[in-house]
């Protein structure tokens, strides 16, 4: 049996409202769209990597750095329907979703998402998460939250603190390395039939409500799995996150 051809697409819009032009800011000297790029390269596995954007500004960037990027229409919806438009007439049958403003997020984590995928045929995406070990990133609003089954399939996510600990004694919750939740993040692998059935889906109501598209998937009775990985990733969204992402690098990578 042939291995399956594996495509990362990197979804980078130009209008970002709370930070425009968010993909061509610069991080310890890169653009940030390079630094997704770079990663994605780096993770074993993957055949191909595209730059799916609606600016010809982010393209000569990519194209500059020496990345292949694929223009998409400017009112696409989602970032999963910017990679569906970028994947029209090309092949790949698993296709990998690296956000394009999380640049700390590591290789390993894009390769432990991508094995857990081909190695469940059951499952129709899978994405990452890491242990919360601190009360006050579990009931941050910005940090989406997931709760999984022992077999690491995702029962649900939201920005709310799930599962509760109401019922959990203060004396456990103070117990050192004390895992209050796990983090999702904002990584994603589909089998290319699922990346085309999630577009033609409408929103759900859950995802309505929660303003998390991965919620659709759920909705009607899709196999997310969540494997745990070892690295953190933080998301790009206003300019105070720029110098916690420089910080988050220069971990990463030794600087």
């Amino acid at each position: 049996m042939s291995q399956p051809y594996v495509v990362a697409v990197i979804p980078s819009r130009y209008g970002a409202q709370r930070l425009p032009g968010k993909p061509l800011v610069k991080l310890l000297g890169k653009p940030m769209v390079q630094w997704v790029y770079e990663a994605a390269k780096r993770a074993e596995g993957i055949a191909e990597v595209l730059v799916a954007t609606d600016d010809e500004r982010i393209r000569e960037a990519v194209e500059a750095f020496g990345g292949t990027a694929v223009m998409t229409p400017h009112e696409c919806p989602s970032g999963t329907d910017r990679i569906q438009a970028a994947m029209q007439g090309r092949k790949g049958d698993i296709v990998v979703n690296v956000q394009g403003d999380e640049p700390g997020m590591a290789a390993a984590s894009i390769q432990t998402a991508l094995e857990a995928l081909l190695n469940r045929s059951d499952a129709d995406v899978s994405t990452g998460c890491i242990p919360i070990t601190r009360r006050e990133d579990f009931e941050a609003d910005h940090i989406v939250k997931v709760v999984r089954g022992a077999d690491s399939r995702a029962l649900y996510f939201s920005r709310e603190p799930i599962p509760s600990h109401r019922r959990v004694e203060e004396s456990v919750w103070n117990t050192p390395g004390y895992v209050w939740g796990y983090k999702h993040l904002g990584l994603y692998v589909y089998r290319r039939e699922s990346l085309e059935a999630f577009v033609r889906l409408e929103q759900g109501h859950l995802e309505l409500l929660e303003k998390l598209e991965q919620l659709r998937f759920l909705e009607v009775g899709a196999t997310i799995l969540c494997p745990e990985v070892k690295h953190d990733s933080i998301g790009v969204d206003v300019q105070a996150d720029v110098a916690k992402a420089e910080e988050l690098l220069r971990k990463l990578h030794g600087l």
